[in-house]
């Protein structure tokens, strides 16, 4: 038995900013601490606070500095001393992570108000955390309320986007491994949530163009996608429909390089591509809706040696050996992890 929380509100649309202050107002929230990035406080942060405010919520802010435990430390000190009663995250990824792990630890509710699209973390209970001492995800808490302006998200810039659709295309993948653990482990396995996750990634890759060209169609579809990636984790109980073999690796280059400059959709996306490959899906088709959204779909693109990509191959295994995936329990060695690469184009 594993439980289900799913989000009770969830808003998508042009200039909903506002809709935080009416929304914290209905909850019952009296006091709100604002978790933002130096930037993203400028971009919505600054608007979000000034709307709890003016709903009737006292609001201070936290500005996050290098997203690891140690802010997660200090956010959850800032609520107890202030008596928060909701974390507010306004920001990328790794914000919307500490703010969602803070509340967590603070045992109070989370609201996602992201300002990119770059991965699913906007809407799942997970969340990745530097200075854990895992580099994968850890069960923090479903958000009580997404609010996503897609006039915001659309400010972002584009390779944020790309990020995004790496890491909902990912769910081909993601699922193949679910699905093959269950055959192969007897590990549970939710079709419901497995289907959620593949509908996803269909929908993300048929409308490649429109989020391309920065269409808010297409943008919508991608933020969608990536609640509903979310929702899928929520009802699995873990990042099972959400997080295979293609993660594994972006997890491993990180763990090899933690000053790596490229997004995790964006390694993601080219995990995709290889493990897509050993699936025996249409892995082409991957790339090339991959690189129509503009992600990159090659080590260089990433701006990675060939070397740490083929070293990442034969060590993504371990990175949750508790995870069965396409890799098996003992991985790639140096030379299958080589010919994976090169076969794919990624080396």
């Amino acid at each position: 038995m594993h439980r289900i929380e799913l989000p009770r509100l969830v808003l998508v649309g042009e200039d909903i900013l506002p809709a935080v202050g009416e929304c914290c107002s209905n909850f019952g929230f009296k006091k709100a601490l604002v978790v933002s990035g130096s930037k993203t406080y400028d971009v919505a942060g600054r608007s979000v606070a000034e709307f709890l405010m003016d709903s009737g919520v006292y609001v201070e802010r936290f500005i996050v500095g290098t997203g690891d435990v140690e802010d997660v430390n200090r956010i959850v000190e800032r609520v107890d001393k202030l008596g928060a009663e909701v974390v507010v995250g306004v920001g990328g990824g790794r914000v919307i992570d500490v703010a969602k792990l803070s509340s967590h630890r603070a045992h109070i509710p989370f609201i996602s108000v992201p300002t990119s699209a770059s991965h699913d973390g906007i809407a799942s209970p997970m969340a990745v955390v530097k200075g854990l001492g895992k580099p994968h995800s850890v069960k923090a808490q479903t958000p009580l309320a997404i609010i996503a302006d897609v006039q915001v998200i659309s400010g972002a810039p584009r390779r944020f986007l790309a990020s995004g659709c790496g890491d909902v295309i990912a769910k081909c993948v993601s699922v193949k491994d679910w699905r093959l653990a269950h055959k192969v482990k007897d590990e549970y396995y939710g079709e419901y949530a497995a289907s959620l996750a593949l509908m996803s990634a269909k929908l993300v890759m048929e409308n490649a163009e429109l989020i391309r060209d920065g269409i808010p169609e297409g943008i919508r579809t991608l933020l969608e996608a990536l609640i509903s990636c979310g929702v899928a984790m929520c009802i699995a109980g873990s990042s099972r429909p959400c997080s295979g073999s293609e993660h594994m690796f972006s997890h491993a280059l990180e763990l090899l390089d933690p000053g790596i400059k490229c997004l995790h959709g964006e390694r993601c996306g080219v995990g995709t591509i290889m493990m897509a490959y050993l699936h025996d899906l249409d892995w082409v088709d991957i790339r090339e809706k991959l690189r129509t959204v503009g992600a990159p779909t090659t080590a260089r693109e990433l701006g990675v040696p060939p070397e740490l990509v083929v070293k990442a191959l034969t060590i993504a295994h371990k990175i949750r050996p508790e995870r069965y995936t396409i890799l098996g329990e003992g991985g790639l060695t140096k030379g299958a992890a080589e010919r994976l690469a090169r076969v794919t184009g990624v080396i």
